[in-house]
């Protein structure tokens, strides 16, 4: 299990058993990181990500707390953290996924104009390494959305847009966890414009089965280490 996942998984027993009450403050980031065996680092990484699901909430200058939410709300986001790693709906979309849209990428090497391409260069390029997770996956979104609709067919293009935003908190959760996923995202967007601009369909279909299949897999890894 990769570290930051383990911290995450020590931490939501701590609030799952009741150990940790919702509004109450973590122990100081080194006591409890010698009490969990974790390193400072792992630690923070996994605070971070808890805090982006609105499960941790850092007060600066004051500690960290559990949410202190509406229940609802606390319960959502920890259901997500549970149901992540037993919920089959996730994968099964991005098989989907992975049938539709490399076909979409493909269609739109074929019939993309010079207008389309630049839209999409602007869009591949808006990313950094220091874009917030959750501001890259809503560009991933919006990216992927813009070559189904450069692929001329408004029925796949809708079918697409349909089946993206169930697997978006995952993507986002990827983006926190998994060392390297923001910079190989940005890179394969990179990579896929280059070869719709080329009007190489062949190149531009692979090039997508290999970024989806990215997510796909850290999915089915990140489960079954934790399973």
């Amino acid at each position: 299990m990769a570290l930051t996942d383990e911290a995450i998984a020590k931490i939501k027993d701590m609030i799952v058993s009741g150990r940790l009450a919702p509004g109450a403050k973590l122990p100081r980031e080194p006591d409890l990181a010698a009490e969990l065996g974790l390193s400072r680092n792992s630690l923070r990484e996994a605070v971070k990500a808890l805090s982006v699901f609105r499960v941790l909430e850092v007060r600066q200058g004051d500690g960290t707390y559990v949410s202190s939410l509406e229940p609802a709300i606390l319960l959502d986001a920890m259901g997500f953290l549970m149901e992540f790693h037993s919920d089959d709906s996730i994968l099964q979309i991005l098989q989907v996924r992975r049938i539709l849209e490399p076909a979409a990428t493909a269609m739109a090497a074929r019939t993309r104009t010079a207008e389309q391409v630049t839209r999409l260069r602007e869009m591949a390029g808006q990313d950094t390494l220091g874009t917030p997770v959750q501001d890259l996956v809503a560009h991933d979104l919006a990216f992927h959305s813009a070559i189904a609709a450069t692929s001329g067919n408004p029925v796949l293009a809708g079918m697409l847009d349909s089946i993206a935003m169930p697997t978006s908190r995952a993507r986002v959760w990827r983006g926190l966890t998994q060392q390297d996923a923001v910079a190989s995202t940005i890179e394969q967007h990179l990579g896929i414009v280059e070869a719709i601009a080329a009007g190489d369909p062949v190149l531009a279909q692979a090039r997508a089965v290999v970024h989806i299949a990215g997510v796909e897999e850290w999915i089915t890894l990140a489960r079954n280490l934790t399973s």
